[in-house]
């Protein structure tokens, strides 16, 4: 990335967008801000009374100060020690106020992080949760996980670490150097003329340190990237023996990260010295300034000697923040980066459209009448998968629907339930365009069961019921009972409670597909669709499937994923697919005497199953 581009990343509308997260809690803003106020102007307050202690201590004529006048008001001490204990008392009283305030001003300026963080990360996974599927066919999973955990969190640092901060620690500055230039603007002046140096140094460490955080934060999202996608086909890496050639490719990706992070390194080792030793030269010129001036004058330099310990804390008081503040810097415009790239995810526009607000929303279970009518669907553009679709199936019916690989046969089931939106035509659940249907209310009325069932990490009552808790324990185990899978899952260790761990991979596939079957059932759907769940299944396993399938499509609309031809010869209707279009419509029988799409499959499937039985 150029300086240009990291420039045109820093860009303060999106800051004020970040900021609108900040009105709840805009009365906590407000009293931090406050907060850094009071604690800039608590800064001189130690080095002045250590400056009035010591002139008071060389004999010069000091103004008794009115804790002194309250604490001794008869005067029974000598003066020297009375400054000591009223000093003293102040400093006491004074860190306890000053540590208070800090303590408050860190929490609330963090507390003020946290809960933007939050809301933010609330906000990005609802909007995720509404991106329409097209967006996780394009975009890497790992992507999205960083934008609503990682760099969320950096935006953080800018309450925390960032903004506020530094708004007072620059406040915090002015005033001691106001409170200089009153005591002893010459004196000041000297003070200050390795300033421009020190401000030089800031810059140039401001700019390395930048280049190298965006170059260690690409670096990682690289390093997340490979591991992620190398954990998730560990079986294929060890199958072809490939896990040297993967160690080799990972330790480049870990070394570039290194060499980015020792870059980042060596900005701050070079920078802190060079602090140091602007640092010193101030202090030395103060030294050499008041040296001269005592030199030609005993009684001044006695005066002056409080103005010089003033003034090394003073400049300590000064140093301090500007060695951090540059990296603070760093830390809001990294968090901008970061916020700029979490407001890409929360401005796609790429959703389905919500509910209309008269959307139709039946109390009771439809009966299961579909339609397509016209329909023509692409994931990419007006690269058409589906090319005019239509058909009818009644309530009640069972129609499969076959085809080669890529016909298109998934792209109709997932048309449905409005996963994605389609082009031209319409699709009607009970004469009712699906678009007009409430969402959650057309997607309880259409169940679906994938080939390819997804369970999640915890227990099977958790994946059945995906954490309703309005499905009760009972209603499981009676649907379980229903479909005959009671006994398979009771035979599992801690049965109902038993943890399938992530992907369900502690159970085979036909175990994950009866779980599926539950979920089905229990939420009464009037629709069934069914991306066949006996392909690629041992034939015990493919027995107890067929007969909850059986059991599942009783009083309702089935609409059947069909691999092979031999389960769907009961079904009232087939729908032959090839390139997105229906070439044939009709019963298996009607099918076969037709000689054409469909006996081709039957022909190619029977001969391969008679080749696999030789």
């Amino acid at each position: 990335m150029s300086g240009a581009e990291q420039k045109k990343h820093f860009d303060f509308s999106v800051l004020r967008r970040v900021f609108a997260f900040v009105k709840p809690y805009r009365w906590r803003f407000i009293v931090s801000i406050v907060l850094a106020v009071v604690l800039s102007f608590f800064t001189p307050v130690r080095p002045f009374f250590i400056q009035l202690t010591v002139d008071k201590a060389t004999g010069k004529n000091v103004h008794t100060p009115w804790i002194i006048e309250l604490l001794f008001p008869n005067r029974d001490l000598s003066v020297a020690w009375q400054f000591i204990i009223a000093v003293t008392v102040f400093q006491v009283a004074f860190i306890f106020i000053e540590t208070a305030a800090r303590f408050y001003f860190s929490f609330i300026t963090s507390w003020l992080g946290q809960s933007v963080v939050r809301d933010m990360r609330t906000a990005v996974y609802k909007k995720i949760l509404g991106l329409n599927l097209r967006q996780f066919d394009r975009t890497p999973i790992g992507t999205l996980t960083t934008r609503t955990i990682n760099d969320i969190e950096s935006i953080n640092d800018i309450f925390s670490d960032g903004l506020v901060p530094i708004f007072a620690d620059l406040l915090s500055i002015i005033i001691v150097l106001v409170t200089m230039f009153v005591t002893d603007w010459q004196l000041t002046l000297i003070a200050l003329i390795p300033f421009p140096f020190l401000i030089i140094a800031t810059y140039y460490f401001k700019e390395s340190v930048n280049k190298s955080f965006i170059q260690v934060r690409n670096a990682v999202a690289a390093l997340n990237a490979f591991v992620q996608e190398r954990i998730t086909g560990i079986q294929i890496l060890q199958a072809f023996a490939a896990e040297d050639r993967e160690l080799e490719n990972f330790k480049k990706i870990n070394r570039h990260h290194r060499n980015a992070n020792i870059r980042s390194i060596f900005a701050y080792s070079v920078f802190f010295p060079v602090v140091e030793i602007v640092l010193a030269v101030s202090t030395g010129l103060l030294v050499w300034w008041l040296a001269g001036q005592g030199a030609s004058n005993p009684i001044k330099n006695k005066e002056l000697a409080g103005e010089l310990v003033a003034f090394i804390l003073y400049l300590n008081q000064i140093f301090r923040p500007l060695r951090v503040i540059a990296d603070k810097f760093n830390v809001i415009q990294m968090g901008v980066i970061a916020a700029e790239r979490v407001f890409k995810v929360m401005d796609n526009t790429d959703t389905l459209p919500p509910s209309p607000k008269d959307a139709f929303a039946p109390t009771e279970r439809l009966k299961g009448k579909v339609e397509f009518d016209s329909v023509w669907f692409a994931y990419i553009e007006e690269n058409y998968v589906l090319k005019n679709i239509s058909f009818k199936v009644n309530a009640g019916e069972t129609v499969a629907i076959v085809g080669h690989t890529g016909s298109g046969k998934t792209s109709i089931i997932s048309l449905m339930n409005r996963l994605y939106q389609i082009k031209k035509g319409a699709i009607k659940l009970d004469d009712v365009n699906v678009e007009h249907y409430d969402v959650d209310v057309l997607r309880k009325n259409i169940a679906v069961v994938l080939q390819d069932v997804f369970l999640f990490s915890g227990s099977v009552m958790d994946n059945i019921t995906l954490h309703n808790n309005e499905i009760s324990r009972e209603e499981v185990i009676e649907a379980a009972k229903l479909i005959g899978v009671h006994n398979f899952i009771m035979q599992l260790p801690g049965n109902y409670d038993y943890n399938v761990m992530e992907r369900g991979n502690t159970l085979s596939l036909g175990q994950r597909q009866l779980i599926s079957f539950i979920r089905a059932i229990l939420s009464d759907p009037a629709v069934l669709i069914l991306d066949e769940a006996t392909s690629s299944i041992d034939s015990e396993s493919e027995q107890l499937i067929q007969k909850a399938i059986d059991t599942l499509i009783t009083g309702r609309t089935a609409i059947v994923i069909a691999h092979r031809l031999s389960t769907i010869r009961k079904a009232d209707k087939i729908i032959v697919l090839e390139k997105g279009e229906i070439k044939e419509t009709g019963t298996h029988e009607e099918l076969l005497a037709l000689n054409g799409y469909y006996a081709k499959l039957h022909s190619m499937q029977f001969e391969k199953s008679k080749t696999i039985s030789v």
